[in-house]
């Protein structure tokens, strides 16, 4: 399977893109995790978006940030893969090139993420480590992480 990957700030997204990657986000993160929350939450425009295409459907997303806007590192949020493609692990091609999207446009060496904490052993896979107790981001359980060289 390959994926077409890309990342683009908010203000080069395309209208069909914008709208495709709300849809997903909102799939996974409102609808299959069952948490009424507002997804567009300001940030989107201070984000690079990462999102992989196949066949030219958006299957999986992220949204990178540089220091300072979510945490005082850089940081990756919003990470989502279409639910039809999970059994790709796509989401460990994802986390790579989120990773090195930091490390390419922001020249960052340090990434902290809120991570749910069913994924920690996910994460974990690519070198994060869990910096804080457990807590709650709409009432899902989350945990700090960090990943401190690239």
């Amino acid at each position: 399977m390959k994926i077409h990957w890309t990342i683009k700030p908010f203000d080069k997204l395309t209208v069909e893109e914008l709208y495709d990657i709300l849809r997903l986000r909102s799939a996974i993160f409102v609808v299959e995790q069952n948490c009424v929350y507002l997804d567009p939450d300001g940030k989107d425009k201070l984000a690079l978006h990462l999102f992989g295409e196949y066949e030219g459907k958006i299957v999986a997303y992220s949204r990178l940030f540089k220091t300072g806007i979510s945490f005082d590192n850089a940081s990756i949020g919003r990470v989502v893969v279409d639910a039809n493609f999970r059994d790709k692990k796509l989401g460990h091609d994802l986390m790579r090139e989120a990773i090195a999207g930091i490390k390419t446009h922001f020249g960052e060496t340090k990434i902290t993420i809120g991570a749910q904490l069913y994924l920690k052993k996910f994460y974990e896979s690519h070198g994060f480590v869990q910096t804080s107790e457990m807590y709650l981001e709409d009432d899902i359980p989350h945990i700090e992480m960090k990943k401190e060289s690239l």
